[in-house]
């Protein structure tokens, strides 16, 4: 069985091409939610060996969601998947713990090595 991963994202489309991306690498979808707020709680419920984490979401965004993680489990290992222009969030979230980023539009390729970096 392979790795466990939470997709974060609020557009749908955004979330089936991750998995479309991972499955085939042997890497298994363990859940994915739209915003922050289910994050925290469906991390809590299947501590998952990673997550890809969207910055831009209603209820709570990306960066509180990983805030939450990481201060109740430092050893997360979280991706933040940014747009363009988005760099003040991506220095926060590196000073948070986040392990990677990877910038919208992004090729497989990133995505791939983004996660093998982080579980490594």
């Amino acid at each position: 069985m392979g790795k466990k991963i939470l997709i974060v994202d609020d557009a749908s489309f955004i979330r089936i091409l991750v998995k479309d991306i991972l499955i085939p690498k042997g890497y298994e979808i363990a859940g994915e939610v739209v915003n922050g707020r289910e994050a925290v709680a469906k991390y809590e419920e299947l501590k998952p060996d990673l997550v890809t984490m969207d910055i831009t979401m209603k209820e709570k965004d990306g960066l509180d969601a990983a805030r939450d993680i990481l201060n109740r489990h430092p050893e997360a290992r979280i991706i933040m998947v940014i747009a363009l222009g988005q760099e003040r969030i991506l220095m926060e979230s590196i000073k948070l713990g986040v392990k990677d980023f990877v910038v919208k539009p992004f090729e497989p390729t990133r995505i791939i090595s983004a996660v093998e970096k982080s579980l490594a």
